[in-house]
């Protein structure tokens, strides 16, 4: 095998853009080897060549690779090649402190897209903000990026990876999101296409502001889908009493005689039930969601029916009422 004679005298010296100077003595360092016994180069070696081949100046990397720097710097000046500037930054941790690995819940790139639904531009922000940062702005576009970025602005210390911060971010990327964009994205998430998905396209401004991901979306989405009878979830069927159902049938009769089927002629006909027959628009607005959409939660109740159509939110709200007792 082929191996550098490493200097014994002296010290070497980083001035290292994140680090600060770091100085190692020449002693430390070994006579490393470049070539194996079978003629391929390590890693050390491969680096350092790749680097100077294809004009590296700047080599950015984790903190984890200091030491590495140190050896790469004797090869480079043993070639009497030009030395790139160094910035080792900081390692992401988890929220236990230690470095993140596979336990925390450390993905692909492509499984924050595909499984955890979240936005690349979402991601990017996010994993900007870990150690770096320009003043107090959190939402930060990647031509925001391009034009503030400095390396003296990296901080020393790891940053911790908060999955729920990372949510809430993308949260407010999809409602900033073009909807179509997100019907786009959310549709497979379904399995819908055609006339469905344009429904879905429709009920966007509705369903984004209730959703942190894609995934968020899709859930909250899944109801417009749905084959009746529904899945009534368990908080939902606890709201449709017997009461609930005789209600439910008076407010079938008053949707059913609409002349239009919109938000604002649909929202008069469920108060004037409410108050013809004595109780809170909630009272009526809970069991009507449940009967809808087999959940307790879901975009405004007038909306949800204005979706639906006529058709379909009198059939759903007819599975579940029942005939009012003299």
């Amino acid at each position: 095998m082929i191996r550098l004679k490493a200097p014994r005298e002296g010290e070497t010296v980083i001035d290292d853009r994140v680090q600060g100077r770091v100085t190692v003595q020449n002693a430390e360092i070994d006579d490393f080897i470049l070539l194996r016994s079978d003629g391929t180069p390590t890693y050390m070696l491969a680096v350092v060549v790749d680097d100077h081949d294809m004009g590296v100046t700047h080599v950015i990397r984790g903190d984890d690779h200091l030491n590495n720097a140190f050896r790469q710097l004797a090869i480079i000046r043993a070639m009497g090649w030009p030395e790139p500037v160094y910035a080792h930054v900081p390692l992401i941790h988890g929220q236990d402190g230690a470095k993140l690995s596979k336990r925390h819940g450390a993905l692909g790139v492509d499984a924050y897209r595909d499984e955890l639904g979240l936005l690349p531009e979402a991601v990017s922000n996010y994993l900007l903000r870990l150690g770096w940062g320009h003043g107090d702005d959190e939402i930060i576009s990647r031509e925001q990026a391009i034009q503030w970025f400095e390396l003296d602005h990296v901080g020393k210390s790891p940053s911790r990876f908060d999955f729920k911060k990372l949510e809430n971010l993308n949260g407010h990327y999809i409602r900033e999101a073009d909807d179509r964009r997100l019907a786009d994205l959310v549709a497979p998430k379904l399995g819908i296409s055609g006339e469905q998905k344009e429904l879905l396209l429709r009920a966007m401004p509705e369903l984004k502001p209730r959703a942190n991901t894609l995934n968020q979306l899709a859930e909250g989405a899944a109801f417009l889908f749905a084959k009746r009878p529904l899945d009534i979830e368990e908080p939902a069927a606890a709201l449709l009493t017997d009461d609930a159902r005789q209600l439910l049938h008076r407010t079938n009769k008053s949707l059913g005689a609409l002349a239009e089927w919109d938000a604002g002629s649909l929202e008069a006909a469920i108060r004037e039930v409410a108050e013809s027959h004595g109780v809170k628009l909630g009272k009526l607005a809970q069991p009507l969601r449940a009967a809808l959409t087999g959940r307790t939660t879901s975009p405004g109740i007038f909306d949800v029916l204005a979706l639906l159509g006529r058709d379909e939110s009198l059939a759903r709200i007819a599975d579940q009422m029942v005939e009012p007792k003299e």
